[in-house]
Formats: C-alpha cells, sequence, structure tokens
C-alpha cells in the first residue's frame, strides 16, 4: 500500500477511495439502551440498537426516544455497548456516554480509505490522540501492512524511497533492526516515527 501524503481532514484530496474492502466503522457498533428512570425502578428494560442502521446521532436519537415513549422526558442510559473499541480509546463512547461525534468521525474513517485497524495501530502506538491529530498522522505516515519488519524494510528498499541500486545485496534482518528507530509497528501496520 502506498503512503497517503493528504495534509487536511477537509477531504480536498485526489485520493482514490476503493471502498469495496471497506466496512463501515458503525456497523459493527451497537449499543444497549434504557434509562435511569427504569434502572432505579429495577428494571432493565431496553434495546440493542446498532449505529449503522441509523444514518446520524438525531436519526439514533429519535430511535431512543420511540423506545422509551413510556417516559415523559427519559434520560437515557447506555448499559452496554459492543464493537466499538476505537469509539471507547477515542472517548466517543463508554458506559453511559455516546459522543454526538461519533457519526461525523465515522463518515471521516470510511472515507478515509483505510480500516478502523489501521487507526486502532495508530493509538497503541502513540497513545491516547485527539480524532484529529490522529487522522493527520495516519494520512501523513502510515505506509502500510507488512508481516514482518524485513519485509517492510524491503518494501522501502524496494519502493525507491532510499535509491538503493538493485544490485546492492542486503542483509534485510540487520537492516531492519537498524531502519526501525524511525519506525513504528502495531499488528502489521507501520508508521513513521
Amino acid at each position: 500500500m502506498a503512503r497517503n501524503k493528504a495534509t487536511s481532514i477537509n477531504f480536498n484530496y485526489s485520493k482514490i477511495i476503493d471502498m469495496t474492502n471497506l466496512q463501515n466503522c458503525l456497523d459493527t457498533a451497537s449499543i444497549y439502551v434504557s434509562t435511569y428512570a427504569k434502572y432505579n425502578n429495577a428494571s432493565l428494560y431496553g434495546k440493542w440498537l446498532n449505529l449503522g442502521d441509523y444514518s446520524d446521532y438525531d436519526e439514533l436519537l429519535t430511535a431512543m426516544y420511540e423506545l422509551h415513549c413510556d417516559e415523559q422526558d427519559p434520560e437515557f442510559m447506555l448499559q452496554d455497548h459492543e464493537g466499538c473499541e476505537l469509539f471507547e480509546k477515542l472517548g466517543l463512547i463508554s458506559e453511559c456516554h455516546l459522543s454526538k461525534d461519533i457519526y461525523d468521525i465515522a463518515y471521516q474513517i470510511d472515507s478515509s480509505g483505510y480500516d478502523t485497524e489501521v487507526f486502532e495501530a495508530c493509538l497503541d502506538i502513540l497513545g491516547r490522540l485527539d480524532f484529529q491529530s490522529l487522522y493527520e498522522y495516519v494520512n501523513n505516515f502510515y505506509y502500510g501492512e507488512f508481516g514482518s519488519d524485513e519485509d517492510f524494510v524491503q518494501w522501502l528498499y524496494e519502493d525507491d524511497t532510499f535509491n538503493i541500486p538493485n544490485w546492492v545485496v542486503i542483509d534485510w534482518e540487520a537492516t531492519a533492526r537498524n531502519i526501525m528507530y524511525d519506525y513504528f509497528e502495531s499488528n502489521g501496520h507501520y508508521f513513521r516515527s
């Protein structure tokens, strides 16, 4: 996978996005919605809602109100969530919290052309970041997914990143060991440090 040189998140770059292998990151995310009033009255009544079934936060909120229309002003309680590891790491979802920005961020992730695992790998390396910083880092410093450091370094050399003639014989293991000081890897995903 070639490195992407996009510099902003306004989607004004000319990258062609292949969406065939990309799954909407909301399709696997779901929440169990109840209310505090029901919980305080010893009821766990609620329902699992798949975030991918709704086009935006307002549509999801409407479904939540319809689900609990028996209450005049329901105070929603997210009792559980699943399939949301990236959203959880970004602070967009937790027990009792769902960010209004979750749909906008999901759209940006889907439009980026990268799977959510690329963003998760970047967070594993860099730690907690706001989404804007994470998005820019991935777009500027992500190189791709490789089976090993040696495969990655060999790709760098063959891609003319270092302009080494092809007749030079290289000890890939030793070279990878040295060059990895300038790169990060998580779950097979490689980024420039």
